[in-house]
């Protein structure tokens, strides 16, 4: 696997070297640190979500949020099957210890998206309201800052494929309330690049991805960067729909969200 990144400021923080040379951290099993919750709406609607915590909460003390947005095909009832992409990197000894913090993993239900678009097109246009998948993410952020000492000003959104598009969605919709963005082989609408550009977004995607094309992610970047924006954007060379193993199995890249605060 080739790596190209084309960005700009912060590129330098990620040489391709890295990615290969980042030592593999141990393995668990993701279900057995996440507590199973269930949220239920004031509007209506119940969303199961995973949860990490830190494994030690001071008093006074407060921590970052990370909320990851899975595919399409972790969707369902189960609320098992969306941790099986990424959140095992999250839940190490290592990284729990490196980077203290909450970590959400709601499940969108099968029959729904987190955002109501196809993912082959080439482009869309931002729907005027979320999905109610999406909508009851929005409320549960809100709902756990007030139950957790969460830090407001390092709350990071994350996602992958049908997730990256929730991820653009949520960023879009919310700006004001994400200190960064990782979307990994999604697409959002670029027309809201101004609102985005003082975010520190960092988006990934492969080049030869059949299912979500790389034009979106290259679109999003290119509209950021018009706005003033300063986005880092990795493209993995020869790569098809799974750019994401790489990415959250990358300590460096979560190196780089939690250094991030509004």
């Amino acid at each position: 696997m080739r790596l190209s990144v084309r960005s700009c400021a912060l590129a330098w923080l990620v040489p391709a070297v890295a990615f290969a040379q980042a030592p593999a951290p141990e393995k668990v099993m993701p279900e057995t640190r996440f507590d199973a919750v269930t949220y239920k709406s004031p509007e209506g609607g119940e969303l199961p979500y995973r949860l990490l915590k830190p494994k030690a909460a001071p008093p006074g003390q407060k921590f970052p949020l990370v909320v990851f947005l899975h595919g399409a095909g972790e969707r369902g009832v189960d609320n098992t099957i969306q941790l099986i992409h990424g959140m095992a990197d999250l839940a190490t000894d290592a990284m729990m210890q490196r980077h203290p913090a909450y970590v959400i993993a709601p499940q969108c239900p099968a029959d729904q998206q987190w955002v109501d678009t196809p993912w082959t097109a080439d482009s869309h246009t931002m729907p005027a309201q979320p999905t109610p998948a999406l909508r009851m993410v929005q409320e549960l952020i809100g709902s756990l800052e007030k139950e957790f000492p969460i830090d407001t000003g390092r709350i990071y959104i994350t996602g992958l494929s049908m997730g990256g598009f929730g991820a653009w969605d949520l960023l879009q919709r919310q700006p004001e309330r994400f200190a960064a963005a990782v979307p990994i082989c999604g697409g959002g609408d670029p027309a809201f690049a101004p609102k985005l550009k003082t975010v520190p977004i960092w988006a990934f995607h492969g080049d030869a991805d059949a299912t979500v094309k790389v034009i979106r992610s290259r679109e999003m970047i290119a509209a950021l960067k018009a706005a003033g924006g300063r986005p880092v954007y990795t493209e993995y060379e020869g790569v098809a729909h799974n750019s994401w193993t790489a990415t959250y199995g990358n300590r460096l890249v979560w190196d780089w969200v939690f250094a991030q605060s509004r």
